[in-house]
């Protein structure tokens, strides 16, 4: 085989491993798609740590981009109102949660407006408040639950000030709901 005729079948080669890792990137992809939404960050890390080169990748996340598949302000206001109304977490634990994957800061901001418009915080911190003290009697609601509570809601990424504004108004509807 002449050098020439070898560079041509090495090229080749070369172009046919890279359309099968393409096809191989594209189908994990919208594998994982399927799955759940992901962000571009997040879909690329699981793409690298499959073993795709790196080109493929750039190619892969591109097609996605094309095909609107793969767009992180569209994630961020999706995933930001499931963990706001769905799982009642607080504004610092869905940007914490955002950050992570990959979203930028000006997108977590207009997600988190976004969510907060259909459940603000001191909404669901009331709606947690409720729930936790509902299995209590009113003469149970001490210092103790109390605690209980606002570590359960820091925890959740609530400030702290908010929650105890809460607990406080909390405690004063049970009292005058028990003399009132």
């Amino acid at each position: 085989m002449s050098a020439q005729s070898w560079a041509s079948w090495l090229k080749n080669r070369k172009n046919n491993v890279k359309v099968l890792d393409l096809a191989a990137a594209k189908q994990k992809a919208y594998r994982l798609l399927s799955m759940r939404p992901h962000s571009e960050k997040e879909l690329e890390k699981k793409l690298r740590e499959k073993g795709f080169p790196a080109v493929v990748i750039k190619e892969t996340l591109e097609k996605l981009h094309d095909l609107k598949y793969l767009n992180d302000a569209s994630f961020a206001t999706g995933w930001a109102r499931n963990l706001a109304a769905n799982k009642l977490w607080g504004n610092r634990k869905i940007i914490a949660s955002l950050q992570e994957k990959g979203i930028a800061a000006q997108l977590i901001d207009d997600a988190i407006a976004a969510a907060r418009q259909e459940i603000p915080e001191e909404d669901a911190i009331a709606i947690l408040v409720k729930k936790k003290s509902a299995k209590k009697k009113p003469a149970a609601f001490d210092i103790k639950e109390k605690h209980k509570i606002f570590q359960s809601l820091a925890g959740r990424g609530f400030p702290p000030g908010l929650i105890l504004n809460k607990l406080g108004k909390a405690a004063e509807e049970e009292f005058n709901g028990e003399n009132g």
